[in-house]
C-alpha cells in the first residue's frame, strides 16, 4: 500500500523483535567467508528520527525501544541495543541502515521501495553508501529478477505493511516463488500477530514450506485497546540452526519481559 509510512511506528514493540533478530542473523552472516547480497522488498526510509513529528504522533517507541533502553532488557538483545544506543534517538536504524552497519565492505545491498516520499527519504538516508542500490519499484517483482554473483550468499528480507488482507495474500504468493528462485538463499519475513488471528493460515503455509526459524512474541493487550496487533514474529528459511534457536529464545525472553511489565 502506498499510504503506509513506517515513521509513525518506528521503534515500536514490533520493531524490537524484528530488528534484534535481523541483527543477530546479519552479524552471523558478516562473520562468514562468503560475500553477501542483501535484498529488501519493502525498505521504508532506512533510518528514523524517534524525536520527529511522525514518531511522536503515536509515541509507539515508548513501549518498544525506549522501554528496553531505559529499563530491563534480555541479555541476548545487548549487541543490537548497543548499536541503537550509539546512534541515538535521532538516527534509529531501520533494517536497511542496520544491514549496512553490520555487513562488510564487500557486501552489496539492493533496496526496493515504492512509496515516493519513502523512496526519496531512503535515497537521502542511505544512498551515499556505495554498497547500496536503491530502486523505486515493486520489491516482490524486482527482487525475483536478482541473482547472486559468484559465491555470494543472498539474504532477502521482506517486511510489507500488512495494511489489508491482500498484503498477506501477496506475500503468500511470493514466498514459494522466492524459495524456488534462490534454492540456497536465506529468506526472512516479518509477520505481525493480529488479535483476530488473520495471519494464522499464512503461518501454517510458511511452516509447510519449510521455515526453520519461527520466533514470535505477544504483548498483553487490554480489551479496550484500539490496536489490531498483539504481537510480532520473524520467520526464516535456511537460517543456520544455532542462530534460529537463539532467535526463538530471544522471542521467548521478550514475551516474558512484556508479561512481567504488564
Amino acid at each position: 500500500m502506498l499510504s503506509y509510512q513506517h515513521g509513525f511506528h518506528a521503534g515500536n514493540r514490533a520493531d524490537v523483535l524484528k530488528h534484534a533478530v535481523l541483527d543477530l542473523v546479519l552479524r552471523d552472516i558478516a562473520a562468514g567467508p562468503r560475500p553477501v547480497l542483501y535484498v529488501e522488498t519493502h525498505s521504508g526510509r532506512g533510518r528514523y528520527d524517534l524525536t520527529g513529528a511522525q514518531a511522536r504522533k503515536g509515541g509507539e517507541a515508548d513501549a518498544g525501544i525506549r522501554a528496553l533502553l531505559q529499563g530491563e532488557a534480555p541479555a541476548s538483545f545487548g549487541n543490537w541495543l548497543d548499536l541503537v544506543r550509539a546512534r541515538g534517538e535521532t538516527d534509529y536504524p531501520g533494517s536497511p541502515a542496520l544491514a549496512l552497519a553490520r555487513l562488510p565492505a564487500s557486501a552489496r545491498a539492493v533496496l526496493f521501495e515504492r512509496h515516493p516520499a519513502e523512496f526519496k527519504a531512503l535515497t537521502e538516508n542511505i544512498g551515499a553508501d556505495p554498497r547500496a542500490l536503491i530502486r523505486e519499484a515493486d520489491g516482490y517483482a524486482g527482487a525475483l529478477k536478482l541473482a547472486p554473483r559468484g559465491h555470494e550468499q543472498i539474504v532477502v528480507f521482506s517486511d510489507p505493511s500488512y495494511e489489508t488482507r491482500r498484503d498477506i495474500e501477496a506475500l503468500a504468493l511470493w514466498t514459494p516463488k522466492a524459495l524456488k528462485r534462490w534454492p540456497a538463499g536465506m529468506i526472512l519475513l516479518w509477520l505481525p500477530l493480529f488479535r483476530d488471528g488473520r495471519e494464522a493460515e499464512f503461518g501454517e503455509l510458511l511452516a509447510e514450506l519449510g521455515a526453520n526459524l519461527i520466533a514470535g512474541a505477544r504483548w498483553p493487550v487490554a480489551p479496550a485497546e484500539a490496536s489490531s496487533l498483539e504481537g510480532t514474529a520473524i520467520v526464516g528459511f535456511r537460517v543456520p540452526g544455532p542462530i534460529a534457536k537463539t532467535a526463538e529464545a530471544m522471542a521467548r525472553d521478550l514475551e516474558a519481559l512484556w508479561a512481567r511489565a504488564a
